[in-house]
């Protein structure tokens, strides 16, 4: 009958060991659980910040681009309210008559140098001329048609009078240069 107690006492050891065993298999369960949530979070916050480095670096390259346009255009509100100052202060200067030129020499000269320093703050600025000539080709991106009219000896599309000069703003259109296009049509 001894034996018997040997035997109980082996099972109680037997069944010691599986609790022992299953409660660090438990625990382990649980740590790789929670390594597993971790390494969840640990992923999406790495995703959240490459995205927020990525949105960051993106608004400070849209940044740049507005700075950059507001430095080369933001003064074209101001250079298109001066072009009709350009367009008058030519159109006294070709108006006046050799008469007028004898008499008021010394106004037209200072009309002339106004008109120069105009120009010179224009292209200081970024702003140049787009001056056709007759017998150019029409060009829809600088040119604006004011008017066709079949002349004999042109073909169609040239330019036969020109109007007002257009401009530009470093490369973009401020005003198309206003001209009357030949409709003769091609022989």
């Amino acid at each position: 009958m001894a034996e018997p107690k040997n035997d109980e006492f082996l099972d109680d050891i037997d069944m010691a060991e599986e609790e022992v065993y299953a409660d660090e298999m438990a625990e382990i369960d649980d740590e790789a659980l929670e390594l597993d949530q971790l390494r969840a979070e640990r992923d999406e916050l790495k995703d959240r910040f490459m995205r927020a480095l990525a949105d960051a670096e993106n608004a400070r390259k849209r940044s740049d681009k507005d700075r950059r346009e507001a430095e080369n255009y933001g003064g074209s509100k101001l250079a298109r309210d001066m072009l009709p100052v350009y367009d008058n202060m030519k159109r006294a200067l070709e108006s006046a008559t050799d008469e007028q030129r004898e008499v008021s020499a010394a106004l037209l000269e200072g009309v002339e140098l106004t008109l120069r320093e105009l120009l010179n703050v224009f292209k200081k600025h970024g702003i140049e001329r787009i001056s056709p000539a007759v017998g150019d080709t029409f060009d829809p991106q600088h040119h604006q048609a004011m008017f066709e009219a079949p002349v004999p000896g042109t073909k169609a599309g040239e330019i036969i009078q020109v109007s007002a000069e257009g401009f530009m703003l470093h490369d973009r259109l401020l005003r198309p240069a206003q001209v009357g296009v030949s409709s003769t049509p091609a022989s």
